[in-house]
């Protein structure tokens, strides 16, 4: 089995390159859902001088209109970002759209200039969190109701709701998600993450949901060619442009000790000799990692690489799990 996450982040592109990479990342979803793939994961990032994707949830209805099967994530949807009302309404959009395949993961995300752009105070996106979270799953608990009193409709496919849960790396994130019975995605193994979430629960009446916490040595983007120096060539700087853009604003955010996808490499040599989250594998290995982690994760359009360079690689990748490791 294997996932794909894209962010769509495309360094210097121009606009009918980013088109491109748009029109490619749906037919990758296409193709993978029949080739082994189990989820589309789907990122949320502003103001960034690559383009990061900034309309998560608009993106996974395109992914949800031309798939049928894969589950689909949002991770994550900056809630103070969100007019709360509305956003319950898209959600249920995405739920019918999808059919009950989507997942919302919210969180708060870290990046100062993001809540500059909308003029909220970055010290107080907490506050501002719990009280939209409080908002939305009221609306959301009410769509479609038979009541005089004012609600969204139509009601959500899924019941209750549509599937929410938080993420984050904090021991605030993990209480906000069981203060509120979510489940919780965590950005790295932090140390009582798991204790926390599950003792918030039950004090408030929630029995824990899932709790999701990556191994810490577990790569997160995987590229597939049994010639590795070749790979590294045709790939290597496109996940240099990861690996450095997301080092840079988890470091201005005094993030870089919990999130295991960070690297500290400068160069593409630096990268690869580091064997961490960014990889090239032969297509052994990647069966291999399959069978260790129980799940690929790819980054298939990684630092803007162009579709046809990338097609290849995801072919490989899906032959390489379905393959006896």
């Amino acid at each position: 089995m294997y996932l794909m996450r894209f962010d769509l982040r495309a360094p210097g592109a121009t606009p009918a390159e980013r088109a491109d990479l748009y029109q490619g990342m749906l037919d990758m979803a296409a193709w993978a859902e029949d080739n082994g793939c189990v989820s589309v994961a789907i990122s949320e990032h502003h103001a960034s001088d690559d383009g990061y994707l900034p309309s998560p949830l608009m993106m996974a209805a395109a992914v949800a209109a031309v798939t049928s099967k894969v589950s689909i994530t949002v991770a994550a949807a900056i809630l103070p970002f969100y007019d709360p009302v509305r956003l319950a309404e898209d959600l249920i959009v995405l739920d019918h759209v999808s059919r009950g395949r989507a997942m919302v993961i919210l969180g708060v995300g870290y990046r100062e200039v993001e809540y500059e752009l909308r003029g909220i105070p970055f010290g107080e996106r907490g506050k501002v969190a719990d009280e939209k979270l409080e908002l939305l799953l009221d609306t959301l608990r009410t769509a479609g109701a038979d009541t005089t009193a004012p609600r969204i409709t139509p009601g959500a496919f899924s019941q209750p709701m549509p599937m929410l849960a938080w993420g984050g790396q904090s021991k605030a994130a993990a209480r906000r998600a069981g203060r509120n019975g979510l489940g919780f995605l965590a950005q790295g193994p932090g140390p009582g993450l798991q204790e926390i979430y599950e003792e918030t629960a039950r004090a408030n009446g929630h029995e824990p949901g899932f709790c999701y916490l990556p191994a810490g040595d577990a790569p997160q983007i995987v590229f597939v060619n049994d010639d590795i120096d070749q790979g590294w060539d045709e790939v290597g700087t496109n996940m240099l442009a990861d690996a450095v853009s997301y080092a840079a604003w988890n470091e201005a955010a005094d993030l870089t000790a919990n999130t295991v996808s960070l690297s500290s490499a400068k160069t593409v040599d630096g990268l690869r000799a580091e064997g961490g989250a960014h990889r090239v594998v032969t297509a052994a290995e990647a069966g291999a990692l399959a069978a260790e982690y129980g799940m690929l994760s790819l980054h298939p359009l990684c630092g803007g690489l162009a579709p046809d360079v990338a097609w290849p690689y995801l072919k490989r990748a899906a032959a390489a799990v379905e393959a006896p490791a």
